[in-house]
């Protein structure tokens, strides 16, 4: 009787480890896979606007600031290699706390190319401008929303002159920039990049020859 009892024990074992064995399996097979979306961010400086496009659909468009003359942005495909929220802005050995007076705002998204970001302003009005040392200024609602929305690895295209990418994203550009104020790009080669200024430096370009191949495109 004993033994009996311990068989049936067993094999009533073996069906409830059976039957959940049955059951994990097919939760697994019932549960789909979440694909990560592929983004792309690109930025138009002729426009001055940002796009974020989402699996080939455009998903937000963001009037931004982009490089002064003086010192422009540079053109070129880059990644977000670092996020940060409420940064604290570093400059010539001064340090500014977050709050109002930061000029990179309440976020930052570090690009592949050092000292290039987009952030936020405490120079609001100066989005929709060339405005900036070279970073991608956004107003601060946009900035918190678009943060939001992307993550460290996506592709970031910065596209100097207009072209069939930028028209088909921003328009045919029936309002280019003035000619009273263009927007000048430097290319993110190694020698040039040294020199760029940047939100974050802030230093002059040490190399007076390149500071004037800069100043002549």
């Amino acid at each position: 009787m004993k033994v009996m009892k311990t068989w049936m024990l067993s094999k009533l074992a073996m069906v409830l480890v059976a039957a959940l064995v049955l059951a994990l399996r097919a939760m697994t097979q019932e549960t789909p896979k979440q694909e990560t979306p592929k983004r792309l961010i690109v930025v138009s400086l002729e426009d001055r606007k940002l796009a974020l496009v989402e699996d080939g659909q455009v998903k937000k468009v963001y009037p931004v600031a982009v490089g002064k003359p003086s010192t422009p942005s540079p053109v070129g495909t880059f990644t977000i290699e670092r996020r940060a929220a409420n940064p604290a802005y570093h400059h010539n050995g001064k340090t500014v706390a977050p709050g109002p007076g930061n000029p990179v705002g309440t976020r930052w998204m570090g690009l592949s190319i050092p000292g290039y970001g987009i952030h936020g302003t405490n120079e609001p009005k100066s989005i929709g401008k060339a405005a900036s040392h070279g970073c991608i200024r956004m107003a601060r609602k946009d900035l918190e929303e678009f943060y939001e929305l992307v993550q460290v690895g996506d592709t970031v295209e910065l596209v100097g002159q207009r072209n069939q990418e930028t028209a088909q994203l921003f328009g045919d550009g029936q309002n280019p920039a003035a000619v009273a104020d263009p927007v000048l790009v430097a290319l993110a080669t190694p020698d040039l990049a040294q020199v760029l200024v940047s939100e974050i430096r802030g230093a002059e370009p040490a190399n007076p020859q390149i500071a004037a191949l800069i100043a002549s495109r």
